[in-house]
């Protein structure tokens, strides 16, 4: 049958070991990206027919990592295919503005004002956010990942990811400051 995909008895039990305990994860960032659940379900699903193809030849030493960046490069695939153009923002372009910025790792008087917020502000804020900054800040503290794994998944040095997160909480502090 064309389209029919084949994968070997490795490959599936490979996939039921590194994929299926991160499918949450994997969905949580899909949704903050595209949006819409039954959007973020087809980018997990299509994330999953990918990730199980390469596991029939690719080593993996981690597997979240590994799994949220195919979730992130299917979401945004998705998304260029899916959506009208304007809506897509260009992923690197806060390198430029913010490339020399440095998070701090002490507590920010950001962090006191997000948890003071209430939960849905908080949702809206960080759907607002561009892409580069919501997918870390989702990555970060939603997903738990480590600057280390954030990185790997991008596809970006650890500096970048630190300077997104950066950005992001600042910008968070400023929509959840104008709505407080």
């Amino acid at each position: 049958m064309p389209g029919e995909m084949v994968t070997t008895e490795t490959a599936r039990r490979r996939f039921a070991l590194l994929v299926l305990p991160h499918l949450d994860d994997a969905y949580t960032l899909a949704r903050w990206l595209t949006g819409q659940g039954a959007d973020a379900e087809d980018v997990v699903q299509e994330a999953c027919l990918r990730a199980l193809r390469a596991l029939e030849s690719t080593e993996v030493a981690q597997p979240r990592a590994w799994l949220l960046s195919i979730v992130r490069n299917t979401a945004f695939t998705w998304i260029a295919k899916n959506r009208p153009k304007a809506m897509i923002v260009a992923r690197d372009e806060e390198d430029d503005l913010h490339g020399n910025e440095v998070a701090d790792s002490a507590p920010l008087p950001d962090e006191a004002l997000i948890a003071r917020a209430d939960r849905s502000k908080v949702r809206d804020a960080i759907a607002g956010l561009p892409d580069v900054f919501r997918e870390a800040i989702v990555m970060r503290e939603i997903n738990g990942l480590s600057y280390r794994e954030i990185a790997e998944s991008c596809g970006v040095p650890i500096g970048t990811v630190m300077s997104r997160l950066a950005r992001a909480r600042t910008l968070l502090m400023q929509a959840l400051a104008g709505t407080a």
